[in-house]
């Protein structure tokens, strides 16, 4: 188990107790469904339903049989009495265990659901208060076109909302139960128990098993959990980079007292962010292991059983864990408005360089020449560190193309950002947002050096 990662709610659902308290309900809703059939005497069932188990009993039990179901079976027996022999009527142990798994994995599905949720609301709340703000647009971690932070951030937004409609489907097909005897066959428990068995604890009939429920139906829901947690791991390393010395835009909550470094106290590092990104390769690990387990040999081998006690638990406690750690990094999240028009500027002009070339070819020149005349000062501005705006004004070539104030008229930051509401208006959000912009100039606006929004 994950101990450390180990939250209160998830960490009760992968419990001994709670996994020998399923098995015991799942017991006894097939007692149920036999005595429905007349198999098992009604009034058996007032005694069965009082059924315990003393997890001491078992443990000493087990030492001896080595077989966690047969001394489960015999703990709980020394509770009943004559009415024991109508526990397990007709069951192997894989139709306890296996549904009694799919209760546990659908209970915290649900609770990775809220989780999910939760994150989505944060996310949401910050796209919105940062719908305006506008910063630099990297590819190849260079500077490419303005966007703004919330478009990044409804860009999580709307991956996230596609994350829960694959959780829900992930939940659907691990909750089923199978009650089907030793090889699948119904040969000593008929299809009818298992029907009404699965209707009593809220799962549905698996259509047709062997020994156990296939486990192509658990590595959907493992692998569902490690893309959550590789989006996760998406957003954290966005963080990190945003959070870099050198750009300084975005920072992890940091609270009074905390430290960073026992050698250098001036460290404030994202360390929560560097964290989801090391739980995230384990979970990848878990997703591969979970797919191992689909080929098994004939009908049934034990070989997946030891890797799911320590995947199954651990990818959904691990994850409960980041969704509740990254919600935390993004209500907390401390945005550097001023910062991100400063790194606007780094360039000098440089990423109004598309602009340039699209007004050239109005102007009737091929694509090809216009794109060499703004590469030739754009190069030239990269080298000398000048103004890429007047390093274009004083180009004879493009002067006798473009007047100086269809130039100026070209460096205008609120061009890129005509369209971007768009998108909160696509994922339902634009409602939410403010009705007017914040206009947010830098000193650099200000001063006249660029239009600004």
């Amino acid at each position: 188990m994950i101990e450390r990662y180990s939250r209160p709610a998830m960490k009760r659902v992968w419990s001994e107790e709670n996994k020998f308290a399923r098995w015991l309900q799942v017991e006894l809703a097939v007692c149920e469904a036999w005595a429905e059939l007349g198999q098992i005497p009604k009034s058996a069932l007032p005694r069965l339903r009082r059924a315990k188990l003393d997890h001491a009993r078992m443990g000493q039990i087990l030492a001896r049989t080595r077989h966690d179901m047969t001394a489960f079976l015999e703990a709980v027996a020394e509770s009943l009495g004559q009415e024991s022999r109508f526990i397990h009527l007709g069951l192997t142990s894989s139709d306890v265990m296996d549904t009694a798994l799919a209760l546990q994995m659908a209970e915290a599905a649900d609770l990775l659901a809220q989780e999910l949720a939760s994150l989505l609301q944060a996310l949401e709340a910050r796209a919105v208060e940062h719908r305006d703000t506008i910063m630099m647009g990297r590819t190849h971690g260079m500077h490419a076109e303005p966007t703004t932070f919330g478009l990044k951030l409804a860009l999580w937004v709307e991956e996230l909302r596609r994350h829960a409609q694959s959780l829900a489907a992930a939940r659907k097909a691990i909750a089923v139960g199978k009650i089907s005897g030793a090889v699948g066959t119904y040969a000593t428990v008929p299809p009818e128990v298992e029907e009404r068995a699965c209707a009593r604890l809220g799962l549905e009939p698996a259509p047709v098993s062997s020994q156990i429920v296939p486990r192509d139906r658990h590595a959907q829901f493992v692998t569902t959990l490690a893309l959550i947690a590789s989006s996760l791991e998406k957003f954290a390393t966005e963080i990190r980079n945003l959070q870099r010395t050198e750009v300084a835009e975005v920072e992890e909550p940091f609270a009074e007292g905390q430290t960073g470094s026992s050698a250098m106290p001036h460290k404030r590092n994202p360390e929560l962010s560097e964290r989801l990104c090391g739980l995230a390769r384990l979970m990848r690990g878990y997703a591969l292991t979970a797919m191992e387990n689909v080929a098994l040999w004939h009908e049934r081998d034990i070989s997946h059983s030891s890797a799911e006690r320590i995947i199954l638990p651990d990818s959904c406690l691990a994850l409960d864990y980041m969704l509740a750690t990254l919600s935390f990094v993004i209500r907390g999240l401390r945005v550097n408005r001023e910062r991100m028009r400063q790194n606007l500027e780094l360039t000098r002009g440089l990423v109004f360089s598309q602009r340039a070339l699209l007004a050239l070819i109005d102007k009737g020149l091929s694509r090809q020449e216009a794109y060499g005349l703004v590469q030739r000062g754009a190069m030239r501005s990269w080298r000398e560190g000048l103004d890429f705006r007047e390093l274009l004004k004083s180009d004879r070539e493009i002067a006798a193309h473009l007047a100086k104030s269809e130039l100026e008229a070209l460096f205008d930051y609120g061009f890129y950002l005509r369209y971007s509401r768009e998108a909160f208006r696509r994922l339902g959000l634009e409602e939410k947002a403010p009705t007017k912009a914040k206009a947010r100039p830098n000193r650099a606006a200000r001063k006249g050096n660029r239009k600004t929004l």
